[in-house]
């Protein structure tokens, strides 16, 4: 069960003005789920794209990736079948997906945005996508079955709308996300889809979003693994108003961030198994580099989150994770642990004045901060992750049965 994540609210998903969401049931891995996505912009719409820095990228990351240099109409997901480490056959599968979608829309095979998820290895069954084309019938509004249509592991589908005033109008920016597992900063196994009616340079479009990724995708993490076929999308139709000052770029790119922000804690809310949502945040640092480090050392230690979902304040872990990091000249005898405003370790050693069942009673809640003051400088870096379960173990070694 999610970790304080309620179903997105149909009603507070707001269109965006020139595109268009079609879902089919194709029948890739199970029968009568919704397992496939269209998704059509209008004549105009710039796009941007981050994706997997993962060598064993999937085939439909390589062809989005040359794709994404053109003119783009549509993109097209499929859940139940990751299509990544299938070789040139792979590729020729999600060429074949994108020549299909092209047919039926009327444009170019390379004006088509191929994704895909789930198991890894296996051949993607192209003939079920193509004959589930036609029934994807395209509506503006139902973004909601959108983010039903994408997810695998997810228990709750990710959704989440904002609107932002620039001067010359109202824009809106709404976004779809689905990731439970695999889970890791470097774009994560994780597909995001966030679109805005607002009008936007296809170069400022792109550095937005890099910027974006760098705060809310790339700080999370549920088990450190980085998939082969993370993507993240954003697209602007120019429908709506243009972004045309720096201020309203700087405007719009905050709200951008924020449904960014939210769709990533999503993730970990929703993360295989989890029960506690943690935040890890590493202060006064040298440089938010180094922050980010001892960061991802306490989160991504599985001893420290199997202790998280015991609510077992082992203070010994965490402080090993963060002499572990690898941040050299790093002084233990310097820093100070807390677990939210409880301080448990003043100076690299317990703090005299703390008591165990005050630790207890920060993790038993189903959401806490765990706050490493290392005390040689003044940046700062905050990652997000979950604890590690028995249904985590579970999950993944049903995962294919």
């Amino acid at each position: 069960m999610a970790v304080n994540l309620p179903p997105p609210d149909p009603a507070a998903l707001h269109p965006v003005p020139g595109v268009e969401l079609g879902v089919a049931m194709a029948g890739i891995r199970k029968a009568e789920r919704k397992d496939l996505l269209v998704m059509r912009f209008a004549p105009g719409t710039t796009v941007a794209g981050v994706f997997t820095q993962n060598r064993f990228c999937a085939a439909p990351v390589v062809l989005a990736k040359r794709h994404l240099r053109k003119d783009v109409q549509a993109l097209v997901v499929n859940t139940g079948n990751a299509n990544a480490g299938t070789g040139a056959p792979g590729l020729e599968r999600a060429l074949q997906v994108c020549d299909a979608l092209a047919s039926h829309l009327g444009c170019e095979a390379d004006q088509i945005l191929p994704f895909s998820t789930g198991v890894i290895m296996e051949p993607l069954p192209v003939e079920r996508i193509v004959a589930a084309l036609p029934r994807a019938l395209l509506h503006q509004d139902d973004w909601l079955s959108a983010a039903e249509a994408i997810m695998t592991t997810d228990t709750v589908p990710k959704a989440y709308s904002r609107k932002v005033r620039l001067s010359r109008g109202m824009a809106v920016v709404t976004g779809i996300a689905k990731g439970a597992g695999m889970i890791r900063p470097d774009m994560a196994t994780m597909l995001a889809f966030l679109a805005t009616d607002a009008r936007v340079p296809a170069r400022g479009l792109q550095s937005l979003l890099e910027r974006v990724a760098e705060r809310s995708f790339n700080c999370v993490t549920v088990d450190g693994d980085t998939s082969t076929n993370d993507s993240l999308i954003l697209a602007a139709t120019g429908h709506g108003p243009a972004a045309s000052s720096g201020r309203d770029l700087l405007k719009l790119e905050v709200a951008v961030g924020e449904v960014a922000r939210h769709l990533a804690q999503a993730i970990v809310r929703d993360g295989e198994g989890a029960t506690k949502f943690v935040t890890i945040q590493v202060e006064r640092g040298r440089n938010a580099e180094e922050c980010r480090r001892v960061a991802y050392a306490v989160a991504h230690s599985p001893l420290v989150k199997t202790a998280f979902f015991a609510s077992d304040p082992n203070l010994g872990r965490i402080l090993a994770a963060v002499g572990n990091s690898g941040v050299r000249g790093l002084d233990t005898a310097k820093i100070d642990l807390y677990i939210d405003a409880v301080r448990v370790a003043h100076q690299g050693a317990r703090d005299p004045a703390y008591r165990e069942e005050q630790g207890v009673a920060a993790m038993k809640k189903p959401e806490f901060t765990v706050r490493a003051a290392l005390n040689r400088g003044k940046a700062q870096a905050t990652v997000w992750t979950c604890d590690f379960s028995f249904d985590y173990v579970k999950i993944n070694a049903e995962y294919r049965t």
